[in-house]
This record gives C-alpha cells, sequence and structure tokens, in this order.
C-alpha cells in the first residue's frame, strides 16, 4: 500500500510494516506479537502518564485516547 509503482520505496517501509504487524492483536492468540514477547503493549505515544498542572493538554490527550479506542473496538467489531 505504501509503495511507489516502481516499487523502489520497500525497504524504507520494512520497518513500520513490522511495528503494525507486530501491534496486531491475533485471532489465534488474542494478543499482539508486542505482548506475546515482552508481557505488555507498545507506547504509542499518547497515553496519559500522570496528572500534571496543564488541564487543557490532559483534556486533549484524553479526548485522543478516546477517539483511538473507538477506532480500535470499531476495527475489532469489523
Amino acid at each position: 500500500m505504501f509503495i511507489d509503482h516502481g516499487q523502489e520505496q520497500w525497504v524504507d517501509w520494512l520497518v513500520t510494516t513490522e511495528f503494525a504487524y507486530s501491534n496486531k492483536v491475533l485471532t489465534s492468540t488474542k494478543v499482539s506479537l508486542f505482548k506475546a514477547n515482552s508481557g505488555r503493549e507498545p507506547r504509542m505515544g499518547f497515553e496519559l502518564r500522570k496528572k500534571g498542572k496543564f488541564e487543557k493538554v490532559e483534556e486533549f490527550a484524553k479526548k485522543i485516547k478516546d477517539i483511538h479506542e473507538e477506532a480500535v473496538m470499531g476495527i475489532k467489531g469489523n
């Protein structure tokens, strides 16, 4: 899906492809390869860490997390 018509960029996308595959929950195990190998899911960069002074930032981060969870549930439901 990310390769140009001349198929010259595939090597540039290998790491992204590996991450996406390893982050997908497999139907056979019901866990991702990350969870199976390390016992935890990878940090995606927008999880809430702890309460801080910046309420608007926390609200935004929660909103993004909720949107992400809703999207994941939609994918799993299909």
